[in-house]
């Protein structure tokens, strides 16, 4: 990778999309004299310009970056200088009209907005490598250039003719033959089985239920066909220029078909794109929860490249909005200088915002924008210029790493699965699952690594499962070697359930982990919406319950009447010098923070900072015997945490407690240990 110094740790990288494409020219230089007033060294540049960089199919017009990419660099600004291919023109989608992506419905989609290609298209992926190329040998070795930014949050999918035959292809190359195949998806079911590669196609709209193997690898699919057409465009630009760093942002949801662990070893820098949907105290707990995501796929990528680190940088966010599902929140002041905080403290090179200027038109005329239609003479800007100050005190704090002695397993395959529509209830959701087990770790200020099933877990005392349905036999042995080295394991309802083609493991629930948890679950008991079943011993369970019957375990609550009464809901086994513990429900908040933190302190895990007030969030950053402690105050109260050190953010000398500013922060440099 490259060593110029938006990435050697001189400098946090602090900007954000920039369309200059969108205005004339002096307004060009009116911006980057703001960036300069702000402290912005690295901006993305060209995200959706392709109709402006080749209006006809051949004829490029690049001048105006010629010029917008020299202006940056004559102020110290450095590009992300991005591939167009989210947004085609109007002339490929007229000239290539099979290229537009088809729904499970069967319709076509038209040319309007972005995203409009099936990229199993021939003629798509020609033209996305011919404007990767015009680009890759205009700029490669411009001196602006610090990154390449390719494409825009892949997750498109298409049920066209072109992805019917890459399916087969797909499917060819993965099960060989028929018998593999037909076994995989247990096409005996509903007389599916299949006898010829023509018999196959993407997963249309049925009459009922579909088959949920083919659900499952049609996700697969996608995931593989999107990353080589990300590979094909790396490929060009790396060629031209290798000492620069090549990307994509990673969007995150569970809409997306993009396993991103899996596409992280193929990135030399995992981006992700975050934009938290809870106005209240769930923002923070969404952002923390994205950036140890973040943190993980690269440290996923880094094993399996067996080279490099888990640092990673937030490509997008919203510096003065929350959007949520029926309207856009204000964000308050104070809070995007946490939300950005929260990011860095967990591994972020820096923070990057979309968008740097508001458009007058356009569908995302109202998005979130550092310079807003007020003008810089607004709250947000200014808050975007202190939050630039205070990056530029920082820098030091991001030598350390986050480290964390609880793993939680995030898998995308069980998260694909649990969407299909013939589960047991609408209930099962393995993003919603992961989400809720964080929060109650967040909650009480236990630090955790987000990990793919099979990554390393040395140094990790306590794995958590939330809902991880599928279960390979590697899977199997991947939990069994970690707990048998004496970690501490814990286990919800729905994991371990099937195999990795969604075929159910028979004799009973949890399927996989029936005999490291010692229990036996007989029937599922989904619960209503809005349903709840008390626990012994305080609290209460939502969403699902289980019949669990014991086989070595031992109770720890059990559910407090209706049929289960009496039953064993949390159950623990001991496994020489490990516990397992398996929760049949998902048990409110408060219940499930006292349970983890619980959990966590039986294996020897202890809080970030067990003297922090409630509402004050906490992150260490270690290096050797040095090590930094961030604290956001999501309180509206000035909040007192006893440390020691200095406190970057105002230089002050910290000897006994530190007082955090009413929706503040702090950085603090705490004296070697």
């Amino acid at each position: 990778m490259s060593t110029n110094p938006v990435w050697d740790g001189e400098r946090l990288c602090y900007g954000g999309d920039w369309n200059p494409e969108q205005w004339p020219a002096e307004v060009w230089r009116e911006d980057v004299t703001l960036m300069r007033r702000a402290g912005v060294n690295l901006v993305t540049v060209g995200v959706f310009a392709w109709s402006r960089l080749e209006p006809t199919p051949g004829r490029h017009t690049a001048d105006w970056l010629d010029r917008v990419l020299d202006l940056l660099h004559d102020n110290g600004i450095r590009a992300a200088l991005a591939t167009p291919t989210a947004a085609p023109p109007p002339w490929f989608t007229l000239a290539h009209p099979d290229a537009l992506p088809v729904t499970a419905d069967g319709v076509r989609l038209h040319h309007g907005s972005r995203d409009t290609y099936c990229a199993a298209a021939p003629a798509y992926r020609a033209a996305a490598r011919d404007i990767a190329g015009f680009l890759a040998d205009r700029y490669a070795h411009h001196p602006a250039l610090a990154l390449w930014h390719v494409h825009n949050e892949y997750g498109t999918s298409c049920h066209c003719p072109h992805a019917d035959a890459a399916f087969r292809r797909w499917l060819a190359d993965r099960y060989g033959d028929f018998d593999a195949l037909n076994a995989a998806w247990v096409t005996s079911f509903w007389s599916q089985h299949y006898s010829d590669w023509a018999q196959l196609a993407t997963p249309r709209a049925t009459q009922y239920l579909s088959n949920p193997g083919q659900l499952l690898d049609f996700r697969r699919f996608w995931s593989d066909t999107l990353l080589a057409a990300y590979t094909e465009q790396r490929d060009l630009l790396r060629a031209a220029n290798p000492a620069v760093p090549v990307t994509t942002n990673y969007v995150l949801g569970d809409w997306v078909p993009v396993d991103h662990a899996r596409w992280a070893s193929e990135v030399d820098l995992v981006a992700i794109d975050h934009y938290p949907s809870a106005v209240d105290g769930g923002a923070e707990e969404q952002t923390a929860l994205a950036a140890d995501l973040a943190r993980g796929w690269a440290r996923h990528g880094a094993y399996r490249r067996g080279a490099g680190d888990d640092s990673w940088l937030l490509m997008e966010s919203a510096p003065n909005q929350i959007h949520t599902a029926g309207r856009m929140h204000t964000k308050e002041p104070g809070r995007l200088a946490r939300h950005s905080l929260g990011h860095v403290a967990r591994g972020s090179r820096g923070v990057m915002f979309f968008q740097w200027r508001a458009p007058a038109g356009g569908a995302e005329r109202f998005h979130s924008a550092v310079v807003p239609h007020a003008g810089p003479d607004s709250r947000v800007f200014r808050e975007a210029a202190q939050l630039g100050d205070l990056l530029g005190r920082i820098t030091e704090a991001t030598a350390g790493r986050v480290a964390a002695a609880v793993a939680l397993g995030w898998d995308a395959a069980s998260a694909w699965a649990l969407r299909h529509p013939g589960m047991p209830s609408r209930a099962p959701d393995h993003h919603a699952e992961v989400a809720a087990a964080h929060r109650a770790l967040w909650r009480a200020g236990v630090a955790c690594d987000l990990v793919p099933p099979g990554d390393p877990l040395d140094g990790h005392r306590l794995l958590v499962l939330p809902a991880l349905y599928l279960a390979a036999d590697a899977t199997v042995d991947w939990v069994r070697r970690h707990v048998d080295a004496g970690g501490h394991l814990l286990v919800t309802w729905l994991s371990g359930v099937a195999d990795e083609h969604a075929r159910i493991r028979l004799g009973g629930y949890p399927g996989a982990f029936r005999d490291l948890l010692g229990v036996r679950v007989e029937e599922f008991h989904p619960l209503a919406d809005g349903d709840r079943v008390a626990l012994t011993g305080g609290g209460y369970g939502e969403l699902w319950t289980e019949t669990v019957h014991l086989a070595g375990a031992e109770p720890v609550a059990g559910y407090r009447g209706g049929v289960l009464d009496g039953r064993p809901a949390i159950t623990r086994h001991r496994r020489g010098d490990a516990l397992a513990w398996y929760v049949s429900t998902r048990p409110d908040d408060g219940t499930y923070q006292r349970l983890l933190a619980g959990a966590a302190r039986d294996a020897g895990v202890a809080p970030v900072c067990p003297a922090v007030p409630p509402g004050v969030e906490a992150v260490r950053r270690h290096d050797g015997d040095r090590s930094w402690l961030f604290l956001l105050n999501h309180t509206d109260r000035p909040q007192r945490v006893p440390a020691t050190g200095t406190e970057l953010v105002t230089g002050e000398q910290v000897d006994e407690a530190l007082t955090v500013p009413a929706g503040g922060v702090a950085v603090l440099r705490e004296p070697p240990r």
